[in-house]
């Protein structure tokens, strides 16, 4: 992990042409969540070049069913027009405005419609203090049985590591999911169960330690 980390390995994956920045093993994991739970919805904080929209909307595609919802402060022409050329478009909604602001936030609920089932991930400032916002703004949309995704905790065990800073071990997604836990007794925190294991491993390899809150049914 920290070797990958330093070398920028997740940096070398594209999904339909655009480049997603994400560990494989966490994306094969995310798709055994959304294959299990089909959401109507899954909203994205952070689109970047858009690789991860577009994998969402392939797993829509594949179930049959959903749409995405992507969120970023600031959107450059080049992965807009990747994002709304492609045949997978009519599965994607672009948002633009910082996610924690209110209009922002307003405006994602206003693409929610009533009795649909949600999912969200947060992939956009991984400062502690700016996830601990997203949760509070993006929580009230999962559904019970649903989970909301503070991606990339594994920050605090990378704080000395090239590229990494001594302040991650408590400014990191993990620490906003664990004091958001502390306050939020309909949610629990845990991964998701393999659903197919014939070794000894009992835990992934994942940049999302302490990250997926599970509101309670």
């Amino acid at each position: 992990m920290r070797v990958g980390w330093a070398l920028a390995y997740y940096y070398t994956f594209t999904w339909c042409g655009q480049p997603i920045l994400q560990l494989p093993e966490d994306l094969v994991r995310f798709q055994e969540v959304v294959s299990s739970l089909q959401p109507d919805v899954i909203i994205e904080t952070g689109i970047h070049l858009g690789g991860s929209l577009l994998f969402h909307a392939t797993l829509c595609e594949a179930l049959g069913k959903g749409r995405v919802i992507g969120i970023d402060r600031s959107i450059d022409s080049d992965t807009r027009s990747a994002l709304t050329s492609h045949r997978l478009s009519p599965r994607i909604a672009i948002v633009e405005g910082d996610s924690t602001a209110p209009a922002t936030v307003a405006q994602v609920r206003n693409h929610v419609r009533p009795g649909e089932s949600v999912l969200v991930i947060l992939d956009s400032d991984h400062s502690c203090a700016h996830v601990a916002r997203e949760l509070e703004a993006y929580a009230p949309l999962v559904t019970p049985g649903s989970c909301i995704i503070a991606t990339d905790g594994v920050m605090r065990d990378l704080a000395d590591v090239p590229g990494g800073a001594a302040s991650w071990i408590e400014d990191n997604p993990a620490t906003a999911a664990r004091q958001f836990l502390a306050h939020h007794p309909e949610f629990e925190m845990h991964p998701p169960a393999w659903r197919f294991n014939r070794g000894p491993l009992r835990e992934a390899i994942t940049y999302w330690p302490n990250a997926w809150l599970w509101r309670k049914a």
